[in-house]
This record gives structure tokens, sequence and C-alpha cells, in this order.
């Protein structure tokens, strides 16, 4: 009995106490009161928009991809067109070019099978004049013989007189040309080393005796005295000979003739003018 006494004691508790087990219905039916009262919440309006503009960014992708294939196949028929008109112009290029190659080939044939044929323009553009026939007269009245001997188809023998005659001044002047051309003249500048037998040894006479070596091509120049050694000086000359008439081996020759002034003579410089 007290056991059914507490089992009612509890039940009783349990509907007197206030909870709200459908709370959540209560919301949703709150909600969507002021809902309707109020107008849609900015969440669906936000919602809406959005589905708004990806309509209209699809609307805006079809246009585009529309427009740009109207464009694209404009693009391919212009270039299409071109094309064709080059084709066109290059058949004719082609055509052109083959028919300049067959008359090239036909002619270079004709060419080879008559070459005299060829030279003639050559020989027509600088014709060559002809020596001029002496005209020869005629006279009637004579003999078959006597007509004979006086003609002279070709007067060879005045033009032969002419000719030989021009000739000859022809000659003549180019010699005389010639003759009054002035000729180079090969020359050679020498510095020659002359050396006495001792230091006792007339300097002034062997220089004198040097300069009176005269002979065609041959002029003395300037001249000093060089110390050897041991007091005795050399006399260094200078000179200027023609190569054609004078040489060094005539001139050393010449200088030791003089026996009682000179022991040698040596070639110090050489050199061509």
């Amino acid at each position: 009995m007290p056991k059914q006494s507490t089992n009612m004691s509890g039940l009783q508790c349990l509907a007197t106490e206030n909870i709200w087990f459908d709370k959540h219905r209560y919301d949703e039916a709150e909600k969507c009161f002021y809902e309707g009262v109020n107008g849609p919440s900015t969440q669906q309006q936000q919602v809406k928009t959005a589905m708004q503009q990806g309509k209209g960014r699809q609307q805006k992708r079809q246009h585009r991809n529309s427009s740009s294939h109207a464009g694209g196949d404009q693009e391919l028929v212009s270039r299409m067109k071109s094309l064709e008109l080059e084709n066109q112009t290059l058949h004719k290029v082609v055509e052109n070019m083959r028919a300049a190659l067959q008359k090239l080939e036909s002619r270079v044939a004709m060419l080879e099978k008559t070459p005299v044929l060829a030279a003639v323009p050559c020989a027509k553009a600088a014709p060559v004049q002809a020596a001029p026939v002496k005209q020869v007269k005629v006279e009637n009245g004579g003999g078959d013989d006597d007509d004979d001997d006086d003609i002279d188809l070709f007067g060879s023998d005045e033009e032969d007189e002419e000719a030989e005659r021009l000739k000859q001044e022809r000659l003549e002047a180019y010699a005389a040309k010639k003759a009054k051309k002035p000729t180079l003249i090969a020359k050679s500048s020498i510095l020659l080393d002359v050396k006495p037998w001792d230091d006792e040894t007339d300097m002034a006479k062997l220089e004198e005796c040097v300069r009176s070596v005269q002979m065609d091509g041959l002029l003395w120049g300037a001249s000093k005295l060089v110390p050897v050694g041991y007091g005795i000086k050399k006399l260094q000359i200078n000179c200027v000979v023609e190569d054609d008439k004078v040489g060094t081996d005539i001139l050393e020759e010449e200088i030791t003739k003089f026996e009682d002034f000179v022991q040698s003579v040596d070639v110090a410089a050489f050199n061509k003018i």
C-alpha cells in the first residue's frame, strides 16, 4: 500500500511539472507568423538575389558564347576567302612562269640548231667599214689588150706607196718622241775610308790626291778626318757615281795609285739614289 502511494505521488509531480517538450514546434510557428507579418527574412532575400544574379550571368555567358561563335565564323569565312584569292593569284603566276620557261626552252633549242644565224645580229650591230675601192675609168676605143693594160682594178701600187709613206712618218715621229723623253740614270752614293801610312802623312795632300781622280760619272762631295788611334786619322770622303760608268773597284784602284800617301781604301757605306 505504501508503495502504490509513492508511485501515484511521482506521477502527480510529473503532471504538475512545467516542462515544454514541443518548444521547437512553437518556435517554428512563431517564426512563420512573424515572416508573414513582416515579409521574408533577409537570408531568403539574399538567396533570391543570388539566384537572380546567377541566372543573369548565365544569360550573359550564353549571349557572349553565341556572339563569339558568330564572330569566329565570320573571321573564318574571311580568311578562307583571302586564301582562295591568294591561291588563284599563285596559280596565275605559276602558269605565266611555265609559259615563259617553254618560250625560253624553244628559243634555246633554235639557237643550238642554228648557231650561225645567232651571230648575224652582232655583225649588224657593229658593221665593219670596208676599204674604199678605187674607181677606175674605162675608156673605149682601143683593142682588148690595150684595155687590159690600162685598167688597174685595185690601184695596188699607189696604195702601197701611200701606206709605206704613212708608216715611215709614224716611225719617225715615234723615234723623235722617244729621243726627247729623258732616260732614268741609276746613281749611287759611296762613302770611302782612305787610310794613310802613319801619323806623319800630310792629310791635306792626301785629300788633294784623292780629289784629283776625275772620270765621267764621278762627283766628289764632302770629306772629314776621323781619328783612328795613336794619332793617326783617316780621310772619310763622300762621292756620287753613275752605276753604268763608275764602280767601286775602279775608284779603289785609282786612289791606291798614290802609294806615298794611301795605304788602303775601304767602302764604308753604299746607297742607291
